[in-house]
């Protein structure tokens, strides 16, 4: 038998199965994760924006979260110039926090970043994202690694509340990622293509401390609203996702990039969705592209079985194949939009 590598190991699946395009969505969709800029949003804010309403206009979708503002408040200028002028109507652009400056500032660096948090809404920011540095690189100035839940960050997190900005969070990467990278891991063949996704304990935090820190971190700010990006971190657990919901009132969760999550346990899944219907938010974080968008509404609206979860040749976020939900149209409507509307504000 001829030997080969992995990386050229590409299977044919002969299950014969239907197949059901879903070219548009049944109801109007909100994307509520996502990106404009690279290296995740496929470079639109140097490309013109009527094209980008075109390609969305196409998609269905009606309303577009852009969170590289958490990048910096120069991006975040330049994209409210760029998108937010140009078609106010279609676009959020959510800002987010230096934190570079603790370094620099210390103590006071809480305070601070509190105030800059102020100055993005009154510059145009409807929102707040926390990139995944959080909890596995950010370090105070005493060069220590900063918790989740981390207590001197309060001015930030009630800030937030205090002006209705919604904090979109994502602290921590599939629970694979922080295994030990070895014949046993589900992602191996991932993380071998991206070394620096790799979060093995040590030298990181475990994976559950960063849960827990999050789940403290809501449940202390009662009167702030937390989106926990990608099922909440932890779609491999959605009974844990779903006691967190039951938990924290003011807590949602976004679906954006795992599909391959979800897909894979269908029926739960899909109970999870009916169970918690008011608490889910659509996403993508696929940048704008219509075959991921028609591959998300397949798996939402259908009943088919077998088929990848996103547009590469092999599933890239491990080799398996989804089925999709087969949501109700009370469901979707939901989960396509209604909810972000009341979570963002969008009228």
């Amino acid at each position: 038998m001829q030997r080969m590598k992995l990386k050229d190991f590409k299977p044919q699946s002969k299950l014969v199965t239907k197949t059901t395009p879903v070219n548009t969505p049944r109801f109007p969709v909100i994307d509520a994760h996502n990106h404009l800029a690279e290296p995740f949003g496929g470079g639109w804010d140097h490309k013109p924006v009527s094209a980008l309403l075109d390609l969305l206009d196409e998609a269905g979708v009606t309303h577009y979260v852009d969170l590289d503002g958490g990048w910096g408040e120069d991006i975040l200028e330049r994209h409210l110039d760029h998108f937010k002028s140009v078609a106010p109507d279609r676009f959020q652009i959510f800002g987010g926090v230096d934190w570079s400056k603790w370094q620099e500032m210390g103590n006071a660096f809480p305070v601070w970043a509190a105030q800059r948090l102020r100055a993005q809404k009154e510059r145009g920011a409807q929102g707040l994202k926390i990139w995944k540095p959080f909890g596995l690189h950010v370090k105070d100035h005493h060069d220590r690694l900063v918790d989740v839940d981390d207590e001197r960050l309060i001015p930030i997190w009630e800030t937030a509340g205090e002006l209705g900005l919604p904090v979109l969070i994502h602290v921590a990467d599939p629970v694979a990622f922080f295994d030990p990278i070895d014949e046993t891991n589900e992602r191996w063949e991932e993380i071998g293509a991206h070394p620096d996704w790799a979060f093995t304990s040590p030298p990181f935090p475990p994976f559950m401390h960063l849960m827990d820190g999050l789940k403290n971190l809501v449940t202390r700010h009662r009167n702030t609203i937390f989106i926990g990006a990608h099922v909440g971190c932890y779609g491999e657990n959605l009974g844990w996702v779903g006691q967190m919901l039951d938990d924290c009132p003011n807590y949602f969760i976004d679906i954006s990039a795992r599909l391959g999550e979800l897909g894979r346990q269908p029926y739960t899944a899909r109970k999870f969705f009916i169970q918690y219907q008011d608490r889910i938010l659509f996403g993508s974080d696929m940048s704008p592209d219509l075959d991921a968008y028609r591959l998300y509404y397949r798996f939402l609206e259908t009943d088919d079985e077998h088929f990848n979860y996103n547009t590469s040749e092999v599933p890239e976020q491990g080799r398996w194949y989804v089925s999709g939900l087969y949501l109700p149209d009370e469901v979707l409507k939901k989960v396509y939009a209604e909810n972000a509307k009341k979570v963002l504000k969008i009228e």
